[in-house]
């Protein structure tokens, strides 16, 4: 089993911003093999909608740091552990600012980046970025296209409906070639068609505590993209699957690792990182409970 974690980046976690060197440092040499970040623009006080089919959102995500920066501190402390974002809301970018970013954080961490991206679900984060709500699945796939042409052409443009990118020169190239995996988080019918159609791999979730049967659960959505794929003339098996583990506030570590055990034993996806968030309240209790599951599962 490949076992990474959430670095420290949300609520409490936030406010230690500066042992986030530290922390990457010291769950690569305790065995971990990525770490991950996510991305919030703002939490929303009225939502009009909540977070996971509630009508709330986490206080967790009242602090949050910027996963560029959380992650370029991570490559510059590390050496070998796979540096993941799950998920960027891609379309609240401009392609151009997303590309040289991302180009940044392969380049500088010699190639580790695996980006992963989503359509999000607040209204409240369009609006404070300026971007209309509507047509956010065209405006993913229009992105991809974009990040596309700058990765792999030279000099490199795009123009499409809803994002455009003037024709540039486009000289600096990801370590990955031709270009970084890109991964999609998805559960819907389309977004599923989509990763089958054109992405590298699946970021689905496992909530902890969670249903007996999420891994059979899982299976049939995977099977939605599969069936996508060979409709597209792609092959299943290159796409590959990342599980995110949302482990409930309260939730006892073991009830954790035997929840990932049995999921991974069900599905046979065997790469996994667990959110730490809202199950410890310090970077240093975030680092024990890592050390315990790499333990415990290794």
């Amino acid at each position: 089993m490949k076992l990474g974690f959430s670095l420290p980046q949300y609520g409490a976690h936030a406010a230690q911003g500066a042992r986030i060197a530290r922390y990457a440092t010291a769950v690569e040499q305790a065995g971990a093999q990525s770490l991950w970040v996510g991305e919030r623009l703002i939490a929303a006080t009225d939502p009009s909608v909540g977070y996971g089919g509630k009508d709330t959102i986490p206080d967790e995500f009242n602090a949050i740091l910027d996963p560029f920066l959380v992650l370029g501190i991570a490559a510059a402390a590390t050496e070998r552990v796979t540096l993941g974002t799950n998920v960027l809301i891609a379309p609240l970018h401009r392609p151009a600012h997303l590309a040289r970013s991302l180009t940044t954080l392969d380049v500088v961490s010699g190639g580790r980046l695996l980006p992963g991206f989503g359509i999000g679900w607040s209204p409240e984060e369009y609006a404070a970025a300026g971007v209309p709500f509507t047509h956010r699945g065209a405006r993913l796939d229009e992105t991809l296209d974009a990040l596309e042409a700058i990765w792999t052409t030279d000099p490199a443009g795009y123009e499409g409906r809803f994002v455009s990118v003037p024709r540039h020169r486009s000289e600096l190239r990801t370590v990955q070639r031709p270009r970084p995996p890109i991964y999609l988080g998805a559960f819907q019918p389309a977004g599923l068609a989509r990763i089958g159609q054109r992405a590298d791999g699946w970021l689905p979730v496992v909530p902890v505590p969670g249903p007996p049967d999420w891994g059979e659960q899982l299976l049939k959505l995977r099977g939605v993209i599969d069936q996508a794929a060979e409709a597209a003339g792609r092959d299943p098996g290159s796409i590959g699957t990342v599980l995110r583990a949302n482990v409930a506030a309260g939730t006892d570590l073991e009830l954790v690792a035997r929840t990932i055990e049995t999921v991974v034993a069900d599905t046979g996806f065997d790469e996994v990182f667990v959110d730490l968030m809202y199950v410890t309240d310090s970077v240093d209790a975030a680092l024990d409970a890592a050390g315990f599951l790499l333990d415990r599962l290794h």
